[in-house]
């Protein structure tokens, strides 16, 4: 087996490949004594490349772990995680299955997978063995970009247009780890920044961006509640302010938080009023003023209903705390 001066394996098949004799930064400065992309050995027929980036590549830019292709030759499962790792690949044929974030994904000829590996994974081919393209690569700012891509609408499993980019990136990042290119750091990083575009704009799902957008602003519409529980607040003044549609609006925030806007209302007024009772002098009718619900028989019949006990009574845990008839409605 050759090896170039700065660590680069030589294109051949896995089998042929001694990977002691490399390191990388996976796991944790790790000798790479076992392959990223895991399948048994004896379980395909593959060629692959483990990379060795320059430390200047590791620390400040998209950099290559590992990148290749195989064949399937009898079924198999590989389970990893805790890899400092991002990984995508395409099936080129067969069918097989992805495990991830507790769900599992049945694959097909012209899917895309692309998951952070820091998280447990497994995948597995079926009896239709499969064959693949992958890579393995990471950056600093990488974990990041994964939430910009998930927020877009980015799925870790998508069925691409064009696979051919893909194919054709995988292929040239295979050719430039095995090639004695002396800038082949800066190409590989160019490579993998037109991955990612790729990745950004094939798996863009405008639906989930919908979502997303209303979730952000479903939060700015709990937060405008929390500051403001102790004024009026009518649904479809809310609504307004928002601008969004008022039974969209209490839908999807019964669907978020498991009540509806005013019962979200009428809990963090009768919080608040228990603190109010439990460590002031307010009567009863000054504490309902001050919990924004001002009519005292409205405010005591809400705090029963919250509560099942009168305002005038509050458990303090192991104590129960009676006030004065002052504070009797």
């Amino acid at each position: 087996m050759e090896k170039d001066r700065r660590g680069i394996f030589q294109r051949m098949p896995f089998h042929q490949l001694d990977i002691n004799e490399g390191k990388s930064d996976i796991g944790k400065e790790q000798l790479m004594d076992q392959e990223l992309f895991n399948p048994q050995s004896s379980s395909v027929s593959s060629s692959r490349i483990i990379y060795t980036p320059s430390t200047f590549a590791r620390t400040s830019l998209l950099h290559l772990q590992e990148v290749g292709s195989l064949q399937a030759v009898h079924p198999h499962v590989s389970q990893r995680e805790d890899l400092v790792s991002f990984l995508c690949f395409i099936v080129l044929s067969g069918e097989g299955e992805l495990s991830y974030e507790e769900q599992t994904y049945q694959l097909g000829q012209g899917d895309c997978v692309f998951i952070d590996c820091r998280k447990a994974y497994s995948h597995s081919t079926s009896d239709n063995l499969w064959s693949l393209q992958w890579c393995h690569f990471y950056a600093p700012s990488l974990p990041a970009v994964y939430e910009k891509y998930k927020e877009r609408g980015g799925r870790p499993v998508f069925h691409p247009d064009d696979i051919a980019s893909f194919t054709s990136l995988l292929s040239d990042l295979y050719n430039l780890a095995s090639s004695s290119d002396y800038i082949r750091d800066m190409r590989i990083n160019e490579k993998l920044g037109t991955l990612l575009t790729l990745l950004m704009e094939q798996s863009w799902h405008p639906e989930s961006v919908t979502v997303s957008r209303k979730r952000m602003e479903l939060a700015a519409v709990k937060e405008y509640l929390d500051e403001h529980f102790t004024e009026k607040i009518m649904l479809e003044e809310l609504a307004e302010k928002f601008f969004i549609n008022k039974f969209y609006l209490s839908k999807i925030f019964k669907e978020t938080y498991g009540t509806t806007v005013n019962n979200y209302l009428i809990s963090k007024r009768i919080t608040r009023a228990k603190q109010l009772l439990r460590f002031t002098d307010m009567t009863v009718d000054e504490v309902g003023v001050a919990v924004g619900m001002g009519d005292a028989n409205y405010f005591s019949r809400m705090f029963r209903k919250v509560e099942g006990i009168s305002e005038a009574v509050v458990n303090t845990g192991e104590n129960t705390l009676c006030f004065p008839k002052k504070h009797i409605v």
